[in-house]
């Protein structure tokens, strides 16, 4: 080897350059998948039992959020783990992070706390969420209205324990499931409903579009189409919805609405949006916020 010439591959010290590569959609191929982005982005106080391959007998919930953001903790009476959803930092692949967190949790040891998920090692096999879960399993969401899940059963918080839990609890905004994926919230003098859609992103949009210009956008009266967040992959619906009606009220529009929008969607197959189509589907774009 001639002089100044290095091992194919490698980078100054000797050193592999990782490319880290961002994954658009990190939860696709799993059943989960619009819950998981719901307890990602906005429900504020969940759990949810996870289906691990390899856990044996242990209990393992994932959480919307944990205390202090943390990415996973082991309760120090009960052996469980939890994994939480909203952290402080994230990689290019938030199922890998959410993997090594758990892979994380399954080795450590009661009491002990994961501040933050692995974002920086080289990627390794096996290590993602599709990779760890049953990918068929879907997400038994436990709302809650308050926080005094995370000290477990029988724990009276004191002292900081008390105090952080008390400003968590302030936070928390009125949420309620409507169907799968679907999330009713009430934030002060507004309610809205979002929903998260398996569907990919521009067939949506072409079934969102026929809708629109068919006039049934809505989810009947009260309710606003107020435009949609794109969400790790997948398009999220928003609707402002009468403040005065109850979550449950919404129950029969949304189950018509799907059923609406599953036709749609089927009509796809054989014919393509008109021009009037055309020009609703470019308005529903320009009513997309993403969500990073």
């Amino acid at each position: 080897m001639g002089k100044g010439a290095r091992k194919k591959g490698s980078g100054k010290g000797g050193k592999r350059k990782i490319r880290d590569v961002f994954v658009t959609r990190p939860f696709e191929g799993l059943a989960a998948e619009p819950e998981l982005i719901a307890l990602r982005e906005f429900v504020p106080s969940a759990t949810a039992p996870l289906s691990v391959k390899d856990a044996g007998d242990r209990t393992v919930t994932l959480a919307s959020v944990l205390p202090v953001a943390a990415a996973a903790m082991v309760r120090a009476d009960s052996g469980e783990i939890l994994i939480g959803m909203q952290v402080q930092t994230r990689s290019s692949d938030i199922s890998r992070d959410l993997g090594r967190a758990l892979r994380w949790a399954l080795d450590a040891e009661p009491g002990q706390v994961l501040s933050v998920p692995d974002t920086t090692s080289e990627p390794q096999p096996g290590e993602r969420l599709q990779d760890l879960l049953d990918p068929d399993a879907e997400l038994n969401v436990e709302l809650h209205s308050d926080f005094s899940w995370w000290l477990g059963e029988g724990v009276e918080p004191t002292g900081e324990v008390a105090m952080s839990l008390e400003r968590a609890n302030a936070a928390i905004l009125p949420t309620e499931k409507v169907r799968p994926g679907a999330y009713w919230t009430l934030t002060g003098e507004k309610a809205h409903l979002r929903w998260v859609w398996p569907t990919e992103e521009d067939t949506l949009l072409k079934g969102l579009a026929r809708l629109s210009a068919a006039g049934e956008l809505s989810l009947g009266e009260g309710s606003r189409y107020a435009g949609s967040f794109r969400a790790h992959g997948l398009l999220v619906p928003v609707w402002d919805l009468d403040p005065e009606a109850h979550a449950r009220e919404w129950n029969d529009p949304a189950e018509q609405f799907a059923e609406r929008l599953g036709k749609a969607l089927e009509s796809l197959e054989n014919e393509p949006l008109d021009a009037e189509e055309r020009r609703a589907r470019d308005g529903l774009v320009g009513r997309q916020l993403t969500l990073r």
